[in-house]
């Protein structure tokens, strides 16, 4: 083929008013589908960024944190599957066969969620951990035979460490069950006993009057003297109770027990001990003296 022929050929294509416009009209669709794109890309993000809002305004202040982690998870997933979608059109548009592509996406996808089931699961177990708020890093929780504060929270594994300093990671399919103690208000339970021969009277009035005026920053209210809760041959047991801030019952039923025994002994008020009972047998006369 001559120069002149090559050169009239290309000068032909060039010219082609046809292809041309089916090229213009190809490239306007293209630009149709990235606008589309961005547009929607838009609308889920500021969706998204209203839902944590309302969310976050019936949160703690330290867990705003964890909810705007999750918005940028969430816009980032909705981001991918938005531009996947316009990807997929524009190569449409080219010419490109998608059925193959896609169904060697679907075995690849098939693929990997069979190799990687465990890998999956605590993923997703974790994403909902996150969003629906189980629990939060310094939250003290058991699960399993597992307790301790919630050091980290992953998407695949979350770890918890111990009080006695054992650090526990668990993967998050594995938590199937949470009991979280740092959400709502504990109760301290103190039952004391006094000594059978005391007054009960008296040594209510002396326990009331030290939970009056007893000051504590994790006490909610002041505590509560129910009264007697039970009644032993050696003592009389009287329960005080506390409503006092989470996972700090422990703490708060420690001082109140030293608060109580200081006021006690201050009174006077004696608690039961240990007693024996001894009979010495009169061998002339075969009868027994107690003693």
């Amino acid at each position: 083929m001559s120069f002149n022929e090559r050169y009239n050929k290309v000068m032909e294509w060039l010219t082609d008013n046809e292809l041309w416009l089916a090229f213009g009209s190809s490239v306007l669709r293209v630009a149709l589908f990235l606008l589309i794109g961005r547009l929607v890309v838009w609308i889920i993000h500021k969706t998204i960024d209203r839902v944590i809002l309302e969310r976050e305004s019936k949160r703690l202040p330290n867990h705003t944190r964890r909810m705007t982690t999750v918005g940028k998870l969430m816009k980032n997933v909705a981001s991918y599957v938005v531009y996947f979608i316009t990807v997929m059109l524009i190569l449409s548009e080219f010419g490109i066969n998608l059925g193959p592509l896609l169904a060697g996406a679907g075995v690849l996808g098939l693929a990997i969620g069979f190799g990687a089931q465990s890998l999956v699961k605590d993923i997703i177990t974790g994403f909902f951990i996150v969003l629906e708020d189980q629990f939060a890093v310094g939250d003290v929780i058991q699960t399993g035979q597992f307790k301790g504060t919630v050091d980290m929270i992953g998407l695949r594994t979350t770890r918890v460490q111990s009080w006695t300093g054992e650090v526990h990671i668990i993967p998050n399919g594995m938590i199937n069950e949470v009991t979280n103690f740092s959400v709502n208000n504990t109760i301290a339970v103190v039952d004391i006993t006094i000594a059978f021969e005391e007054e009960v009277d008296r040594a209510l009035d002396v326990i009331r009057h030290t939970m009056i005026t007893l000051r504590d920053e994790n006490l909610i209210n002041a505590p509560e003297v129910l009264g007697i809760q039970a009644i032993a041959p050696t003592g009389v047991t009287i329960r005080v109770i506390a409503e006092c801030r989470p996972n700090t019952h422990s703490i708060v039923s420690r001082t109140l027990n030293m608060e109580i025994k200081k006021a006690l002994d201050a009174s006077g008020i004696e608690i039961p001990y240990p007693r024996m009972v001894t009979y010495h047998r009169n061998e002339k006369g075969g009868g027994i003296n107690g003693a």
